[in-house]
């Protein structure tokens, strides 16, 4: 949305959907998150990367499952060709907040919480459960 406030256009690899949606941007997002907010002796940082690289780069493959647009550069900076996923069951929300307040919003909303929100939910609490199945006893402390 920022890049149409100051005139770049869609296309363009610094447009909507371009480089900030791509793989390398999740990368770099990822490595500076971990190394700003988390200390170097932190044992988890490989965990940490990639959890962070996996949430943005997870936006970029939603968007690709869109109905709209002009797709996604998945890869940009190093090409700036915009894919979509063959199957696109996500509807595209609209880009002015008048627009997403109407029926079409609505729509949307719908859209996203059967195909975004609901298999996340169902993720999450499918590893909740997982863990708690894996969690190692307590330890007892031997007199």
């Amino acid at each position: 949305m920022i890049a149409f406030r100051v005139g770049i256009p869609y296309e363009h690899v610094l447009g909507h959907r371009g480089l900030s949606h791509s793989l390398f941007f999740a990368a770099l997002l990822a490595v500076a998150v971990v190394a700003l907010f988390f200390s170097r002796e932190q044992q988890h940082w490989g965990r940490l990367w990639l959890f962070f690289f996996l949430a943005t780069a997870s936006h970029a493959l939603l968007d690709a499952l869109t109905t709209g647009g002009l797709g996604v550069a998945l890869f940009a900076p190093l090409e700036n060709s915009r894919y979509f996923f063959p199957w696109r069951p996500i509807e595209v929300s609209p880009l002015s907040v008048s627009r997403f307040f109407s029926a079409r919003g609505l729509a949307v909303l719908r859209s996203e919480l059967l195909w975004v929100w609901l298999p996340a939910l169902v993720f999450a609490v499918a590893v909740l459960l997982w863990r708690r199945g894996h969690r190692s006893p307590p330890r007892s402390l031997a007199a």
